[in-house]
């Protein structure tokens, strides 16, 4: 424990590296691995899920406002957990048990916004479509960020609340003038 950390972070950092290191040796498999990846690479930035959003507002003339509040609204939980990172300023996890199976843009883990985005998306777009099908990328994405390696758990968490407060709002508002 260095000077500048409590006892009780100090704590809860080893209980998440624990349990990314369990979660990680529970799922370790190459075709996970590889699906993982294509999560990754399909949330970066969140520019499928914005593409996604302006698919919906261009197939659906009907719903085209609602659609791209939705899309912007997934910009912005994307563009709320990169301010976040730089503030909080979290390292990613970093001890030697932990494998570690992709790059980052970044050095910062909290929150995060693959998380951020894709619940965003999910929920938003979900409430568009009447569907629930798209709450599934939720749980998908959040364990391929552990998965690889590149977050802890409470970063995800973090990350798909900040979403889930977003869409929930932008699906509700999108609804409500359409």
């Amino acid at each position: 424990m260095t000077p500048h950390t409590s006892a009780l972070s100090w704590d809860v950092h080893e209980d998440e590296v624990a349990a990314l290191i369990r979660f990680q040796s529970l799922i370790a498999s190459p075709k996970m691995y590889q699906g993982a990846l294509i999560l990754s690479h399909v949330g970066e930035h969140a520019l499928c899920w914005t593409a996604l959003g302006l698919a919906g507002a261009a197939l659906d003339p009907r719903q085209r406002r609602p659609w791209l509040r939705a899309t912007a609204t997934v910009v912005g939980a994307h563009a709320v957990s990169i301010v976040l990172k730089r503030v909080v300023r979290r390292h990613r996890p970093s001890d030697p048990r932990i494998q570690v199976h992709v790059g980052t843009p970044s050095h910062w883990s909290f929150p995060s916004s693959h998380a951020a985005s894709t619940t965003a998306a999910a929920v938003a777009y979900s409430r568009l479509l009447g569907r629930r099908y798209p709450l599934f990328s939720i749980p998908l994405m959040m364990a391929s960020r552990l998965m690889l390696g590149v977050h802890y758990p409470s970063d995800v968490l973090a990350g798909s609340m900040i979403g889930a407060v977003m869409g929930r709002w932008a699906g509700a508002r999108a609804l409500s003038r359409s």
